[in-house]
């Protein structure tokens, strides 16, 4: 089993949600956190919880659809942290409508955050895993990646660029001892889904939660170094 403790991790849209639930986990197994996010507010309220479970954590404000702001702030928290083992691509927006009638802005926003932000903020924490010749990264698409349907058209297209992405980087970063492994968790109760309508507060019965997904991400990290969890697909067992 591979020692997370100590390690260092920077979570993207790590403020609430899924990516909230993962720095949690991360913090209460040892592991310093940077966590990325728009809400100043939000983002300062996460670090104060992680910090009161004895890690080291901090946060930068930023929009990971913005390069120049990427930039800027991902290599603040590599500074800050002193170093980078672990990255979760996190950061995501969706919004649901027909081709014809979600507003050209709207749907070219989506895959800029969704699918350029994930390469922007890859970008600049890959050549620190490559030079120390280690590293994890973990990428988030959804079974809205593996499967299209009416009204996803936008969030579709991303997701299933994610997944594209994720497994080429695999295939290139291998050598350099570097896992990559891509996600497809079908709905969680998480505040955008809450937020979208597809899933409500007391669902816990029912619906997959925010905590379950920060198991498996775990999980993966705790295999031993000679394997890899090249991707998982986490659906409720409810039908």
């Amino acid at each position: 089993m591979t020692e997370l403790k100590s390690k260092k991790a920077i979570i993207t849209g790590g403020s609430r949600g899924l990516g909230k639930a993962t720095a949690i986990a991360f913090a209460k197994e040892g592991i310093d956190v940077a966590i990325t996010g728009r809400n100043e507010a939000q983002l300062t309220a996460t670090v104060a919880e992680l910090k009161a479970l004895g890690v080291n954590a901090t946060y930068a404000a930023f929009d990971v659809s913005n390069y120049e702001d990427v930039k800027t702030g991902i290599n603040t928290l590599i500074d800050t942290l002193g170093g980078v083992d672990i990255l979760v691509n996190n950061a995501g927006i969706a919004a649901f409508g027909s081709l014809n009638d979600m507003p050209v802005d709207q749907w070219t926003q989506i895959i800029q955050t969704n699918v350029m932000g994930m390469y922007y903020v890859t970008k600049e924490v890959l050549p620190h895993l490559i030079t120390q010749n280690d590293g994890e990264i973990i990428n988030v698409s959804s079974t809205a990646g593996l499967s299209g349907n009416a009204t996803t058209s936008a969030y579709s297209a991303s997701k299933f660029a994610v997944i594209g992405m994720s497994e080429s980087l695999m295939k290139e970063v291998r050598k350099n001892n570097i896992r990559v492994c891509t996600l497809t968790p079908s709905t969680i109760a998480s505040d955008m889904s809450i937020d979208l309508g597809i899933a409500t507060k007391d669902s816990e019965d029912s619906v997959l939660q925010p905590e379950d997904f920060a198991e498996l991400i775990l999980a993966g990290l705790k295999l031993p170094k000679r394997a890899m969890l090249k991707s998982a697909a986490l659906w409720s067992t409810n039908p």
